[in-house]
């Protein structure tokens, strides 16, 4: 495949967004799907399959992805995807690597502590960036990086979850 310039890309499309909101509007989907073993699952995100199981820490066998993984793992390639296209259409030349990590009380998801809190009670988001940039372009390239990625703003925004239970 032939490498080509994002901004060209991405042009007729903000044009369209900007002429046709509509069509900026979608819906992503993931589907899981039970495996043999309790402790683990597929989910179907229509271009690929993933292979998600319990932590270790949890009762799962430890070695693939658990679903705190998959959340990091969708922080980190939002971010980094994020900060190459603003790092692109700013003309940096530079190479970036994200990190991404949280931390977990276990008790909370095993039910073993009311009191401890299910899910994550800290995420840290480490972007490094190597090249030479003054200052300005540092603090843009921040800001515009935070601003436009959709997992960064989803977790530091989250918008309501609706529920639907359906039990046949």
């Amino acid at each position: 495949m032939a490498e080509s310039d994002l901004q060209d890309d991405q042009e007729p499309l903000k044009r369209e967004y900007d002429e046709n909101p509509e069509a900026a509007q979608i819906t992503l989907s993931a589907t899981g799907e039970e495996q043999d073993d309790a402790r683990s699952c597929s989910v179907d995100i229509g271009r690929a399959i993933y292979e998600a199981e319990l932590h270790e820490g949890a009762g799962g066998p430890g070695g693939g992805a658990c679903s705190g993984d998959l959340l990091l793992g969708a922080l980190a390639a939002c971010s980094q995807l994020t900060a190459q296209a603003v790092a692109e259409s700013f003309g940096v030349d530079a190479d970036i690597s994200v990190d991404a990590s949280g931390d977990l009380d276990l008790r909370g998801t095993m039910g073993v502590d009311d009191e401890a809190p299910v899910g994550f009670e800290d995420l840290r988001l480490d972007v490094t960036v190597d090249g030479d940039i003054d200052e300005d372009t540092r603090s843009a390239l921040r800001k515009y990086t935070e601003k436009y990625c959709v997992v960064y703003q989803t977790l530091a925004d989250p918008p309501d979850v609706e529920t639907n239970w359906t039990f046949d």
